[in-house]
């Protein structure tokens, strides 16, 4: 398999995307509020006149929410629908390449996790779950729904 993966950390879990999915890496430093949005959009921002939603990865995985009164965050952009999405991370590592194909996760994991698992692909740096991007960004409203 030659599958790139991006290597992130969300809510301490070293975890991969499809690198395929992720158009850049990049620092946010304005977030504005978004009344009455889902309670894992994080708000709006902006990249190179473009304006991008940010999802609070954590809240999607109904693990808190991300403290941004810091400033600076980390995050990955995705394109889906012709929508830009930052993904809110709390570390981007390196890109890998995939050494196999992802095979189904054995263990439990919470609700949040079992959600946006494509399974677990291994890598160099070892086994990682692999994220399904469109789940993760439309949180629990696919649930719901």
């Amino acid at each position: 398999m030659n599958e790139l993966l991006l290597i992130v950390t969300i809510a301490g879990e070293r975890v991969a995307l499809p690198s395929a999915a992720v158009e850049s890496v990049v620092e946010l430093d304005t977030l504005i509020p978004v009344p009455r949005a889902a309670s894992h959009v994080a708000g709006l921002s902006a990249l190179r006149s473009r304006v991008l939603t940010v999802i609070d990865c954590m809240c999607s995985l109904e693990l808190g929410s991300t403290d941004c009164s810091d400033g600076i965050r980390e995050a990955a952009v995705v394109e889906l629908d012709g929508h830009h999405y930052a993904l809110l991370v709390d570390a981007v590592e390196d890109v890998v390449e995939a050494l196999a194909e992802p095979t189904p996760v054995r263990a439990a994991m919470g609700r949040g996790w079992e959600r946006v698992a494509n399974g677990m692909v291994e890598t160099e740096s070892g086994p990682l779950l692999l994220i399904d991007v469109a789940a993760l960004v439309a949180g629990l409203e696919v649930r719901a729904a």
